[in-house]
């Protein structure tokens, strides 16, 4: 009788082949998690993800406009009527935004509450607070919704729903494939600029929106990934939209070096007017929460009509509204006009966020620099007819310095306006107002159009916490013992009871041999039980990767990862991180705190030793 482990001459037999195969299937997984080539192979597929996104967005998008307005852009259209409902003539636009709300009000409360707003400040706190976990809903949410509010007329802008749909791809690929946080926030990060630089076709813009407004660090393994993912979002858009500059505009010429001083004043009233409409914009959200007492998923109906009356007297606010804003940049419209689409765009866009639309700032805030911009000019040129460049060469220079002064992204501003138009000729003045908007904004406010929004949740992205108290404590002095681990194989409703008798609703999860896989929590395996799974299917398939910890870890560091990650208690491993070497809680960090509290600064100890002998 032969020996099943011994191999025969014809190879070995099935039994010891099949764990090598079972083997080979997590190795995968572990060279996209962990390997460069992995990150790597993952923002491609983010990239294309979010392009593909941004093509199904527009699609979305003129469908919405066309049935809802009967006009390929209704903004541009006059007061025309829609040719769907010919008895109402323009008073239809009355109605449209109500039917919008009455199909996206419900769908955003009932399914996905961050997909109201503009978008851009919740991947910013996602990154930033939550490891880049983005709920997978949100994408398709936010696409229908922003659809729905553009095509009924919403005065806002797409590039902050796309942003958030593509940042809503990559972390449910990150989430899918189980990554750590550090790389979940960089793939947010790729889904963000692949969203813009397919929808704007402007990769470069994609690339640094993501890293100055979304991941807000430059590092050489995260721009590269951006800018992959930036890349290939870009080929997939220009297959689909083309090869040519987003906005069509005029040639621009700066004639006089003198008119670097008009461009320089210039730019102090964009960044004012960046900073007037933050502030208009959440006033009118404010007093939207005051005045309405419904259920949330009505309110955007019921607001519907107050913006359909704006819409009624300045059909030009319908929308996105680029074709009113080639026409201002070309000297199309007099001074007085120009200074009306001004103010009904912040007043428009304002009462489209503050009524519980869904759509962007980026492009009203273009739309009220090229107002701005085209009307300055018209003025410099009545009062300095032999000096003031061309009409439109201002209003190009004020779409990038408004921006600027609302969002305070000067690079992005720059680079996102040399792209969206092709035009290099007024690089030179275009920076010299972008940087004095951004320092007017700085001045006059601490907070942007996009952190604002979180300020006032008392949410402050620019207070890391820990803070100093915490500095050169190491886990390796305060780490407590490892809980008892659960086996990757547990079944579902032996690790419910397990983790019900754990003191902090989470456990650490190990392999066979004591490999480290990651972390299971109560509430991830209370949800998935409840969403059916049968209760033998394996605990090792619903864990969570926080961020890796070790024994030198800074306690400040540790406590960022601590607060991102699922459940209460945070694994430290060994040096080669791949097995447990101790636990960190609240609880751990609250004792460190209490005693470097408790004890006397070095300094202040000497000091009050010199004192007493004194």
């Amino acid at each position: 009788m032969s020996n099943p482990l011994v191999p025969s001459p014809a190879g070995p037999p099935e039994p010891a082949t099949a764990p090598r195969v079972r083997r080979g299937l997590p190795a995968v997984g572990t060279l996209l998690r962990e390997a460069k080539s992995g990150l790597l192979a993952l923002a491609l597929v983010v990239g294309c993800g979010a392009g593909v996104g941004a093509i199904a967005f527009r699609w979305l998008i003129r469908t919405a406009t066309g049935v809802l307005s009967g006009h390929p852009d209704y903004a541009a259209a006059g007061h025309a009527g829609n040719p769907h409902v010919p008895w109402l003539g323009h008073w239809f636009v009355l109605l449209a935004p109500v039917a919008a709300g009455l199909v996206y009000g419900p769908l955003v409360q009932r399914f996905a509450k961050e997909a109201r707003g503009h978008g851009v400040p919740e991947v910013m706190y996602a990154v930033a607070r939550r490891g880049g976990r983005i709920a997978p809903q949100v994408a398709v949410v936010k696409s229908l919704a922003s659809a729905l509010c553009i095509g009924g007329g919403g005065s806002v802008g797409r590039e902050g729903p796309i942003v958030q749909i593509g940042s809503a791809l990559g972390s449910a690929l990150g989430g899918l494939m189980k990554v750590a946080e550090d790389r979940m926030r960089v793939l947010v990060a790729c889904g963000a600029a692949g969203g813009i630089a397919a929808t704007f076709n402007a990769p470069l813009a994609g690339v640094f929106f993501a890293m100055e407004l979304v991941l807000r660090d430059f590092t050489a393994e995260s721009f590269g990934m951006v800018v992959l993912a930036s890349v290939t979002a870009s080929v997939i858009g220009r297959a689909s939209f083309g090869d040519s500059p987003f906005l069509h505009l005029p040639p621009f010429t700066v004639p006089h070096l003198s008119d670097y001083l008009l461009f320089a004043l210039l730019g102090v009233l964009a960044g004012a007017a960046g900073v007037v409409f933050t502030r208009v914009l959440y006033r009118v959200e404010d007093a939207c929460d005051w005045a309405w007492r419904g259920p949330e998923w009505a309110r955007p109906a019921a607001g519907g009509l107050l913006l359909g009356v704006l819409l009624l007297l300045l059909p030009e606010m319908y929308g996105v509204g680029y074709p009113v804003l080639e026409k201002a940049v070309g000297g199309r419209y007099a001074i007085g006009f120009l200074l009306v689409l001004l103010l009904g765009k912040m007043l428009a866009t304002s009462l489209t966020i503050g009524i519980g639309g869904s759509g962007g700032v980026f492009a009203p805030s273009l739309f009220m620099g090229a107002t701005l911009g085209a009307a300055y000019g018209a003025a410099a040129h009545h009062l300095l007819p032999g000096t003031a460049g061309p009409v439109g060469t201002y209003g190009l220079i004020g779409m990038g310095a408004v921006f600027a002064g609302a969002a305070r992204a000067p690079i992005t501003a720059v680079i996102i306006m040399f792209e969206l138009t092709g035009e290099y000729t007024v690089i030179l003045p275009l920076m010299t107002a972008i940087v004095l908007a951004t320092l007017v904004s700085r001045a006059l406010s601490h907070d942007t159009v996009y952190t604002l929004k979180l300020r006032r949740r008392g949410i402050d992205l620019d207070h890391a916490p820990g803070g100093a108290l915490l500095a050169g404590v190491t886990l390796g002095s305060v780490m407590e013992p490892v809980p008892r681990p659960l086996d990757g194989g547990t079944p579902l409703a032996d690790a419910a009871e397990a983790l019900a008798r754990s003191p902090h609703g989470v456990l650490p999860v190990t392999a066979a041999d004591g490999t480290y896989l990651g972390t299971a929590t109560a509430r991830t395996v209370a949800e998935t039980l409840a969403d059916g799974a049968h209760a033998d299917t394996a605990v090792g398939t619903v864990t969570h990767l926080p961020a890796p910890v070790t024994a030198d870890t800074d306690l400040s560091d540790a406590l960022d990862a601590l607060v991102s990650a699922e459940g209460a208690g945070l694994p430290v491993l060994d040096g080669t991180r791949d097995h447990l070497a101790g636990w960190i809680t609240h609880q751990s960090i609250l004792h460190a705190v209490r005693t470097a509290t408790a004890a006397p600064a070095p300094a202040a100890a000497r000091s009050a030793a010199r004192s007493a002998t004194s």
